[in-house]
């Protein structure tokens, strides 16, 4: 019987043996229960009314629909719904594509499970996990030698609470802020780490050692 602390994961990809791999992991563990498998995107989309999970782990390259769209689909139908990116790629189109597409957080196969099941915890709870190699793709070499612009200490604490996963409303109520002022404040955090959204400027402001 499903628990009010269970999180409920769904798993997307064209390959059985990495599916099966992937259930017989999960079922290790009591937080987290497996509600549903599907080999592509088309079946995803259409699972996911039935089943309601909380987080899919989604395969990004799949034939009849590729991840990146189902998460497109998934995001836009339900909102509710978290997608955790899992897959072999991590060049930089495809992990900008998938961010963009609403998936919360962008992991690799060969991470270790362990890796995986905290980010599917924090995925339930609203907060982003990339992977180096991710976070490497997106903030990109050449920004390395870029010098980065000051943030204030209001934009700071607006960037930590991004990094929990909080919401414009959510973070307007904690600082006793009005919402308008906490989009000024993400636009201009987005504007100095040259970040095209909020998952991107979290990863670098992890980068960059920004959150301590």
């Amino acid at each position: 019987m499903n628990t009010p602390h269970t999180i409920r994961v769904m798993l997307v990809d064209d390959h059985t043996v990495v599916r099966s791999g992937l259930a017989t992991f999960l079922r290790a563990y009591d937080d987290l229960e497996l509600v549903g498998e599907a080999k592509n995107g088309l079946e995803a989309v259409s699972l996911c009314r039935q089943q309601k999970p909380d987080v899919i782990l989604m395969d990004l390259m799949m034939p009849k629909m590729d991840g990146v769209s189902a998460t497109r689909l998934i995001r836009k139908k339900y909102p509710g719904i978290q997608v955790v990116a899992l897959t072999t790629f991590d060049d930089k189109e495809l992990v900008q594509d998938a961010l963009r597409a609403g998936a919360i957080s962008y992991m690799l196969k060969n991470s270790p499970m362990e890796t995986i099941t905290e980010t599917i915890r924090d995925a339930s709870v609203g907060r982003t996990t990339l992977s180096a190699s991710a976070i490497q793709s997106l903030i990109g070499e050449e920004d390395d030698d870029m010098p980065a612009q000051e943030l204030s200490t209001r934009e700071k604490e607006v960037l930590r609470f991004l990094s929990d996963g909080l919401k414009n409303a959510a973070i307007a109520n904690k600082l006793n802020i009005s919402e308008a002022t906490v989009r000024f404040h993400v636009s201009n955090i987005l504007r100095k780490l040259g970040a095209a959204n909020r998952a991107q400027a979290v990863a670098i402001a992890k980068d960059r050692k920004l959150l301590l």
